[in-house]
């Protein structure tokens, strides 16, 4: 029996994977929305940047006044197109919309992106016009996202079906987002950072295509590792609590929850329409679908991709391994206040360390490790060796700073190499820059998650140890 997870995977995979894709409104003008979408079909993006490439399948443009536009056939409507048509994108006024419904309707397309606004945030005749595209879309069994939204993002297909600015670097993390302009700030922030995106989507309205589909979606997903999820609001609570429920053991999910304060509701209310309700509610909500909760954009970032490139964390025993002193005790202090232990090492480790021959005479013999500024690959290796093959440890943050002596590189390259060799969760500190660039992207590059804040560090490894935690409880239960 198919479950209702793959039913409403496969009724959202046309948004995804579509044979055809029309843009409805698309526009010569650069300053125009319609453009803005065709480009990013054609090129991947409005903004170019190295290695990007445009959709595979095919491309139509619709516009009765054009012939041509990109390199693109226009057609007066999605009627004329001759092939299949699987996604319309469509950027036309919000009193067309009904009527370009109607005829993808006829056309048989099976998903649409309504990037307009001016539906339910703009009140009672934005409403009216929501409610009748959406009975023409129900009838027709088509899929809504939006309307007011920027698109949708899948990099494992050069999709970019959207009016934002480039489509992001494939990874392993599938970001849902009710903002668009966050979604345009977070892409221009993962390219700076070597962060990678299995897809993103801003949902706007939601008036079909809720959070728990996109959940729903991303559990069935072959690129999604870990879900990132920025919310104001949801629209049916309990739908939300069992879906959410039901895919947080497959695949990790970690919400942002806006509209906290009052201010911040009435704000979530004049944005999209939403309603916000208590925070507390949401709070409950999380804890009892194993929902991670992010204090911030930051976190919630982080958190995700260390969830969707590490290993789980089976328990709380963290060691830390520094060439900086202070650095070590500000995560130690991290640690711990994050509710992690950390362990003494074990005689017969520092005696066999000892004996290496490698380690500084002054070098701390316990945890955090303290190898000392000088400390090369060679001494991070023999430590390291010792704490990922240990039963006395179940993680391990990596802490370098940039010393004279410091072999920036090649500390990196040693921490990829034991980690893939060891598959034992790893996150690494290399507290530095511009001088430090090169080994961080190293890190970024092989799965490594890098943070210049220890405390990120610990509440991130913290944070992992929590999902372990859900997950060992979610498997617990299915077997009752």
């Amino acid at each position: 029996m198919v479950s209702d997870i793959d039913k409403i995977h496969d009724q959202l995979q046309p948004f995804f994977t579509p044979r055809g894709v029309a843009v409805i409104g698309a526009s010569r003008k650069t300053g125009k929305v319609g453009f803005g979408v065709l480009k990013s079909l054609v090129e991947g993006g409005v903004f170019h940047r190295e290695g990007l490439e445009g959709f595979r399948g095919d491309i139509h443009a619709i516009n009765p006044k054009e012939s041509e536009i990109l390199g693109v056939r226009c057609r007066p409507s999605v009627l004329d197109v001759e092939g299949p048509v699987d996604l319309a994108v469509i950027a036309v006024p919000p009193k067309v919309v009904p009527k370009v419904m109607a005829e993808c309707a006829r056309k048989g397309v099976k998903a649409a992106i309504v990037l307009t606004a001016g539906f339910q945030e703009a009140g009672k005749d934005g409403s009216e016009l929501q409610e009748k595209f959406l009975k023409i879309a129900r009838e027709a069994g088509i899929r809504i996202i939006g309307p007011n939204c920027l698109g949708l993002f899948y990099p494992p297909n050069k999709l970019n079906a959207s009016f934002g600015p480039t489509l992001p670097r494939a990874g392993a993390v599938a970001f849902f987002s009710q903002s668009g302009a966050l979604v345009d700030s977070v892409i221009d922030w993962a390219l700076k950072e070597e962060y990678g995106f299995s897809a993103i989507v801003s949902y706007g309205n939601k008036a079909d295509v809720d959070v728990p589909d996109l959940l729903a979606w991303a559990a069935r997903d072959p690129h999604t590792r870990a879900i990132a999820l920025y919310l104001e609001g949801v629209r049916d609570g309990r739908y939300f609590l069992e879906t959410a429920r039901r895919v947080s053991p497959i695949k990790p999910i970690v919400a942002m929850k806006a509209g906290r304060s009052p201010k911040g509701v009435k704000a979530v209310s004049s944005h999209t329409g939403s309603l916000s309700g208590s925070y507390r509610i949401y709070q409950g909500v999380f804890r009892q679908a194993g929902v991670i909760a992010a204090d911030n954009l930051t976190e919630m970032l982080a958190v995700s991709r260390a969830l969707a490139e590490q290993p789980a964390l089976e328990g709380n025993r963290i060691a830390i391994v520094t060439n900086g002193g202070g650095c070590g005790v500000m995560c130690a202090d991290y640690c711990q206040e994050a509710g992690l232990e950390l362990p003494d090492a074990p005689p017969e480790m520092i005696s066999r360390l000892d004996r290496t021959g490698l380690m500084h005479p002054a070098w701390s013999r316990n945890n955090p490790f303290d190898l000392v500024g000088d400390a090369g690959p060679d001494r991070y290796r023999a430590v390291l060796e010792e704490i990922l093959t240990s039963d006395a440890y179940d993680g391990v943050i990596v802490i370098q700073t940039l010393q004279a002596v410091t072999d920036n590189m090649g500390d990196a390259r040693l921490v990829v190499e034991l980690q893939q060799k060891y598959n034992r969760p790893v996150l690494a500190a290399f507290m530095g820059g511009m001088i430090s660039q090169d080994g961080i992207r190293h890190l970024l590059e092989n799965g490594i998650p890098n943070f210049f804040d220890v405390k990120m560090a610990a509440w991130t490894m913290k944070a992992m140890y929590e999902y372990g935690r859900l997950r060992r409880a979610g498997r617990a239960r299915g077997r009752q």
